[in-house]
């Protein structure tokens, strides 16, 4: 049974079919999926989702497919990690780590859009998927889409980590590298998307696509005893995935599955590429546009394409946006390694960093409920940190050597 009623423009409202479309013909702006939220309100309640399967799929009703799930049958359901030593570090009452940084297939929260999109890309009928990445992307479509038996073609800037190429390539894609930054990238995928017929995940597949990113949300208040944190961080490249986050919460206010929302979403970006935290800093409706320069290279978009969507569920929330340093995100990447474990690539050393300065400036109170997004590995940025952490201390294979080197 579908649940989908189809696509609706974001800005004028009007109503498009079940089809591969992202942008409305008649003022250009992006297209959503529209759901018939009274079908889905007779069928879907905390006890059925809480029966099925721990995968994102077990809120299936609220994704844009209309028969079962072919793709990411294994992905999602990541820890929600009650973060006892950094709650002390930090001096708060409560504090969680959503951890993306293990989910499968390729450790980051884009498996989650990927196994949306490729599931809905062969309900088209589609047999080449694409896409353009900062990394993680790549990463995602080039693993599922190789069990899906899809052929794949994956654009990246060539300056990426060497991680998340190597990461790429293991899968055996076409991965071409671009001599520029994303958006240049995406501008180029923009124009071979219009000539060939491929299922670009983040172009003509976008508005189901983005839907995945609403498990994340789904699954923090599941986790919580379904209810919504107080304070939820949530680090910002395109935009689409803190205005998901807001949208699947309210969605689960909407059908009853929580019984309050009262959560303020904070965006995060680095200062080398902040479009989105100067927009809400300076009450602006407007996005500018920057060139990117950080190390931070996954949340690297200087021209957003959800940008105004996210800092309007900044100011719905009540949140608030802030930007950190390079030095301050291998800093964050370090402090959540050392206190609980996590190694986070380095969008997760944004957001920690980012938390860590809105509690010093009294944004998020000591005594609320504090949820903070990690979406990626730290193994796929080793760069970042390789020359800011400790040596291995040698020392020959004695007893002696060891105790001439090692202080008790």
């Amino acid at each position: 049974m579908s649940y989908i009623k189809g696509l609706k423009c974001r800005e004028c409202g009007r109503v498009y079919p079940k089809e591969p479309l992202y942008v409305c013909e008649y003022c250009f702006g992006p297209l959503e999926v529209d759901y018939d939220y009274e079908k889905i309100k007779k069928k879907l309640t905390r006890k059925i989702i809480e029966c099925r399967p721990k995968n994102m799929w077990r809120h299936k009703e609220l994704l844009p497919i209309d028969g079962e799930p072919t793709d990411g049958l294994n992905t999602g359901f990541t820890p929600l990690i009650r973060a006892k030593n950094l709650e002390k570090v930090l001096g708060v009452k409560e504090l969680y780590l959503k951890d993306d940084s293990v989910n499968h297939p390729t450790l980051s929260f884009k498996d989650r859009v990927v196994a949306v999109a490729l599931s809905k890309a062969k309900e088209f009928g589609f047999d080449t998927v694409a896409c353009a990445s900062t990394g993680n992307l790549a990463n995602s479509v080039a693993a599922q889409a190789a069990v899906a038996g899809l052929k794949r073609y994956i654009f990246i800037p060539a300056d990426l980590e060497l991680g998340k190429i190597i990461g790429t390539l293991i899968y055996n894609p076409i991965l071409v590298a671009v001599e520029g930054n994303y958006d240049q990238v995406n501008r180029l995928c923009s124009e071979i998307a219009t000539k060939y017929k491929w299922a670009f995940v983040n172009i003509n597949i976008r508005p189901y696509y983005a839907e995945g990113s609403k498990t994340f949300a789904y699954e923090i208040a599941e986790q919580l005893g379904w209810h919504a944190p107080k304070h939820i961080i949530v680090p910002c490249a395109g935009g689409s995935l803190i205005t998901k986050i807001w949208k699947g919460l309210k969605e689960l206010y909407k059908l009853g599955l929580i019984d309050k929302l009262d959560t303020k979403v904070y965006a995060a970006q680095a200062k080398g590429c902040a479009p989105i935290i100067t927009a809400v800093k300076e009450n602006s409706e407007i996005i500018k546009p920057v060139k990117p320069n950080t190390i931070a290279k996954s949340l690297a978009i200087g021209n957003p394409a959800d940008g105004i969507y996210a800092v309007s569920t900044v100011k719905e929330s009540g949140g608030w946006a802030e930007e950190v340093s390079d030095e301050e995100i291998v800093e964050a990447i370090k402090l959540l390694a050392k206190s609980e474990g996590v190694f986070t690539e380095t969008a997760g050393g944004v957001t920690l960093g980012v938390t860590k300065k809105l509690i010093t400036q009294g944004k998020i109170p000591r005594d609320e409920s504090i949820v903070v997004c990690i979406t990626g590995n730290g193994l796929k940025t080793q760069e970042a940190v390789a020359e800011k952490i400790g040596k291995p201390i040698k020392i020959k294979p004695t007893l002696t050597s060891f105790e001439e080197n090692i202080k008790i």
